[in-house]
């Protein structure tokens, strides 16, 4: 017995094709209860599209950018006034709740992956790993200067002086450089770390730096003369590259995270460790501390975060996550703390109990930044799904 048919694949010329009987391995008949129905696709498609649904709690969401977002900041003086920047090369000037009143901020060639405005709010600058900072004038929106560092190598971040328009700014070439941005002058570099610097910041009292690199080092540096003050580093220090730190309000303990999962409290004026802060599992992403009580909150991958009691080194919450914490921010000199997801949700945490107090959600992919609006109704989050978002935090306050 043979078999005879039509060769079914595209492209077929319609030639038959004999099967003999021994080809047969064995014969399954079939109900048409059996056979699959297109109803059930149809089914299965609907559910993977409600699965890709997700409730938007925000007031205002901006799609300017064209690829992944990695920096916010709010203005300090206009409580409307946002400033990203993304993968796309580019940095936006925008108003909240405003389709209308943006400015795109152009002339990067690499990712812009920083950005801040100036203490008085009329300058923002955004920093690309091309190795250029545009600096922006707020009010005519129109580019004041470029701030260039060694060539083909990125800057990771930037932070402006507390009361003047100095910028500083770390960069893959393992220096820190410094400019005055109103006279786009270059001033001084701060050499000695061996990677790429990773983070850092002017004191508050604008007396001294503080940077952190992959070299598992921190610096302490005079802005005048360049020179380094201290070097932290060995035993009782991190064993690997530093992602972030944060420097108490008072200008004199400097509180750094690592890869190493540990976080540690440094004596600005000694350049001593004089703390750890032990409790996580994974790297840590974040540190932020709080204007009005003496807690610090540090956010890691291992899907938590933690707020201490700096004077005591105690642990007074931990805050569990569904996936790892990528970036926080206190609300204001509230108790109140937001942490950004990996799963794409803006979490609000209330540190006097530990509680969660509000989950926003409304982003597809990854929350890379945080930002809060200078009157402390807005907190604007960026992420990965190419959008930045605005949440009403105003009961928070």
């Amino acid at each position: 017995m043979s078999i005879s048919g039509e060769v079914p694949d595209e492209g077929s010329d319609g030639e038959e094709v004999f099967i003999d009987e021994q080809d047969i391995i064995q014969e399954i008949h079939l109900d048409e209860e059996d056979l699959p129905d297109h109803d059930d696709d149809d089914e299965d498609d609907e559910e993977d599209q409600e699965m890709d649904e997700v409730e938007d709690h925000s007031a205002y969401a901006f799609h300017g950018h064209t690829d992944e977002v990695f920096a916010a900041a709010c203005s300090p003086v206009d409580a409307s006034l946002v400033v990203s920047g993304g993968k796309d090369d580019r940095g936006f000037l925008w108003r909240i709740g405003s389709e209308q009143d943006f400015q795109e901020l152009t002339g990067h060639g690499d990712t812009v992956c920083t950005v801040a405005f100036s203490s008085d709010g009329k300058l923002v600058a955004c920093g690309s790993m091309d190795g250029q900072i545009n600096v922006w004038d707020t009010a005519t929106r129109t580019l004041q200067g470029t701030l260039e560092g060694s060539s083909g190598s990125g800057f990771e971040w930037l932070r402006w002086h507390p009361r003047g328009h100095l910028i500083i700014a770390g960069s893959e070439d393992c220096n820190v450089w410094m400019w005055n941005a109103d006279h786009n002058a270059f001033l001084n570099t701060f050499a000695g770390h061996s990677s790429t610097v990773t983070c850092g910041d002017f004191t508050p009292d604008g007396k001294l730096i503080c940077s952190g690199s992959d070299d598992a080092t921190l610096r302490i540096w005079d802005p005048k003369s360049a020179q380094c003050r201290h070097v932290v580093r060995g035993h009782g220090y991190h064993t690997q590259g530093l992602t972030c730190l944060a420097i108490t309000p008072d200008s004199q303990s400097i509180v750094s995270g690592s890869e190493d999962n540990s976080v540690h409290i440094v004596s600005i004026n000694s350049g001593q460790v004089v703390g750890s802060l032990v409790g996580h599992t994974n790297s840590i992403e974040c540190i932020g501390i709080s204007s009005r009580y003496n807690w610090v909150a540090t956010g890691s991958i291992d899907r938590t975060l933690i707020i201490w009691d700096l004077a005591r080194q105690a642990i007074r919450s931990t805050c569990e996550h569904d996936e790892g914490v990528t970036c926080l921010a206190w609300l204001g000199s509230s108790r109140y703390v937001a942490s950004g997801c990996i799963d794409g949700m803006v979490r609000i945490w209330d540190s006097l109990s530990g509680d969660l107090a509000r989950m926003f959600s409304g982003h597809r992919d990854v929350v890379q930044s945080l930002a809060v609006s200078a009157d402390g109704n807005s907190i604007v989050s960026v992420s990965t799904d190419k959008s930045a978002r605005v949440f009403d935090i105003s009961m928070f306050k």
